[in-house]
């Protein structure tokens, strides 16, 4: 009977891709989310190789024991490849994966993130796909609709150093250079002079506004130093001539 222990490792030094320590991803629509981190094991680590082997052949012998009722698969599948090789799906794989072993080893629940120090990595910038460190990994049998196999389940996970970077990951420095000068009200455009103090800026919109500070047309106002306007007279009545005595009246009565 295997214990857990033997089917445990934790990898030596190893580089790290497709990352998602932090954030749970789906490799397929409809799939559930995983935690997950591709491990590139080199082949000069053949120490970690040989661990790796002997743990498989102990979950396979437990899952004999167990998920598999007796009856060992004639060929059951297993997450290690070759890197200098092709993936299951027949295409090669990447370059990072020359001279390395290749794994998977993912999780439903988070696992815990540690610097060289074992103290937790709380700046998940610092972890990302070139980094260099060691996995922990569980490898346990399965059977999933008759496809029966070896699976790799994540746990703790170490950074031992940084890397270059892989997936076109660069810094802000890279991308931007240095900090640009801010752009200017109107992307180009010509400012308009500050108002003076009192006065709001004029929006013309092709006709002239009256604005403060600006005088507004005004009708002429009697003021000092100019003459009164005098309202104008009321035409005079020729003045009314008596017919009897041949005088001008002057508010009198006819005849007298």
């Amino acid at each position: 009977m295997t214990t857990g222990q033997e089917t445990n490792v934790t990898t030596g030094e190893a580089r790290l891709s497709y990352v998602n320590l932090f954030t749970p991803r789906a490799n397929q629509p409809g799939q559930e989310p995983k935690y997950s981190v591709t491990v590139l094991i080199p082949k000069i680590d053949v120490a970690t190789k040989q661990r790796i082997d002997a743990a498989i052949a102990n979950a396979i012998n437990k899952g004999v024991q167990t998920v598999w009722a007796g009856a060992r698969p004639p060929q059951p599948k297993v997450p290690i490849y070759d890197g200098d090789g092709l993936r299951p799906n027949g295409e090669a794989f990447g370059p990072e994966c020359k001279g390395h072993w290749v794994l998977t080893a993912s999780s439903k629940q988070q696992q815990q993130v540690v610097d060289a120090n074992l103290n937790p990595i709380i700046n998940q910038t610092e972890v990302y796909s070139g980094m260099y460190g060691r996995v922990n990994i569980n490898f346990f049998p399965y059977n999933n609709s008759g496809n029966r196999g070896i699976g790799a389940g994540l746990g703790p996970v170490q950074k031992l150093r940084d890397g270059e970077p892989l997936g076109g990951r660069v810094s802000a420095e890279q991308a931007f250079g240095s900090a640009p000068v801010p752009p200017q009200p109107g992307y180009g455009a010509p400012q308009q002079p500050a108002a003076a103090y009192g006065q709001q800026p004029q929006q013309t919109y092709g006709y002239p506004q009256q604005g403060y500070g600006v005088p507004a047309a005004q009708p002429p106002q009697q003021g000092y130093g100019q003459p009164p306007v005098q309202p104008p007279a009321y035409p005079q009545q020729p003045a009314q001539i008596d017919p009897i005595t041949g005088k001008p009246l002057n508010g009198g009565i006819m005849g007298l």
